[in-house]
Order: C-alpha cells, then structure tokens, then sequence
C-alpha cells in the first residue's frame, strides 16, 4: 500500500486519535501493529528508520515545528532497540564514544571562547566599560552556545559574527525592553517591525559603553540587567 511507504506526516491534534495527517492533507490511519518512537534516543530512531517502512511524525506548537517521534511497526521498534544496546555492550563502542565526545568538548569549549569574543567585538565598548562588556559576552554566550538551545548561536548558515549581533539583540531586547510583557497585535509582520524598532532603541543605548561617556548605573537598563552578575 502506498500509505505503508517511509513518509513524513503531522501528528493528529489529539494524541488518543489512531491517525496521522500527510503532506498532501490526507489522513492516514495507522497500521495495526504499529506504535510510536517517541524522541529522545536518535540512535535507535535512525537505526528504526533502515529497517522498513516509517512515518516521521511532526507536531506544530505556536510557530514551532518540532519532532513527535516515528511511527513504524513494534517489531522493528523492538529490533532497533536490541541492535543498539548490543552495539552499547560493545567495549569498543564505549571507547569510541568517550573519545567522540572528548572532541565534542572540546569542539564547544573553543566555540564557546569564539563567540564570546565576537560579542566582545560587536559591543565595541570603552575600556572604561570592559567589565560590563565581559559581563554582558558571557551571559549571552551562557545562553546562546549551549548545543540544542536553539539559538542563532548554533545555526552555521551566517557567519559567527552575524550570529554574535544577533544573539546580543536579542539578550538587549529580552533584558532591557518590555519586549517580554508587550501586547503585540495579531497582525502580519507588526512583530517583527516591534523587533527592529526595539533593535534601534538597543543600539543607540549602546553609544555611551562605546564612546566612555557617563553611564547612571542606577537607571541604566543595561547595567540594571547586570546587576548582580
């Protein structure tokens, strides 16, 4: 059947509903003997999919789109499961994967110094201001670098420096504006106009760290946000 064939479908609002939405809109029941794989081990997700037919479920929550695991028969479910833990068992599996993620440590430890450097250099602050500078680079970095946070800071399709500005935007605007409390109409584009509007606000508020001027650190937004730190 050709709804049996290795597709990616929309889960069904209501989870108890024994059927998926395709691309095309069209609903497909799920096979009996089938189940779910629920994300969280994506070892034997793509292990399950190399074994037969699967439907990758989807799920939207706001303008998110994000993983609501795979569907496929319980048998191969249960073979994907007994092939990865007997590679885990495996003492040569262990090595490999302690020294994989030695690299990928230390692969983040250096990003995370890169990217905090070019939020150093974004900001461009006075000497007279480093340590806010310092300050304001490492919680963005703290935020931004972690792997699977989802921020720009993990996307490699701008450069770092691109990825730096926009990370400390969205910290500026997050932690000096009312950005988070506003009540933005339902209107095509008008948040994203609130966004660059906000932006401008940020940078220009930025002049005094960059030029050494004088800087109230009692009503400073931006000092206020650090406060503590």
């Amino acid at each position: 059947m050709p709804e049996y064939k290795t597709v990616t479908v929309r889960s069904a609002s209501n989870p108890k509903l024994r059927y998926v939405v395709a691309e095309d809109g069209k609903m497909l029941a799920i096979p009996e003997g089938w189940a779910c794989l629920k994300p969280g081990d994506a070892a034997v997700t793509r292990t399950l999919k190399t074994l037969g037919p699967s439907w990758t479920a989807t799920k939207k929550k706001g303008r998110r789109t994000y993983s609501d695991g795979v569907w496929a028969s319980k048998e191969n479910i249960e073979k994907a499961r007994v092939s990865v833990a007997e590679k885990r068992s495996d003492p040569a599996y262990a090595k490999k994967r302690a020294s994989a993620l030695k690299q990928r440590t230390k692969k983040q430890s250096a990003y995370e110094v890169a990217f905090h450097e070019a939020i150093l250099l974004w900001l461009d602050f006075h000497p007279r201001y480093s340590a806010i500078a310092n300050g304001m680079a490492k919680q963005i970095s703290d935020h931004a670098t972690p792997i699977g946070s989802g921020t720009v800071a993990r996307t490699e399709r701008i450069p770092i420096e691109k990825r730096a500005s926009a990370a400390a935007i969205a910290w500026l605007r997050h932690k000096t504006t009312a950005y988070d409390s506003m009540k933005i109409a339902r209107v095509k584009g008008r948040r994203r106009d609130v966004r660059r509007e906000l932006a401008r606000e940020s940078v220009q508020r930025l002049k005094t760290y960059r030029n050494g001027g004088e800087m109230d650190p009692d009503t400073c937004p931006i000092a206020l946000a650090l406060k503590g730190f």
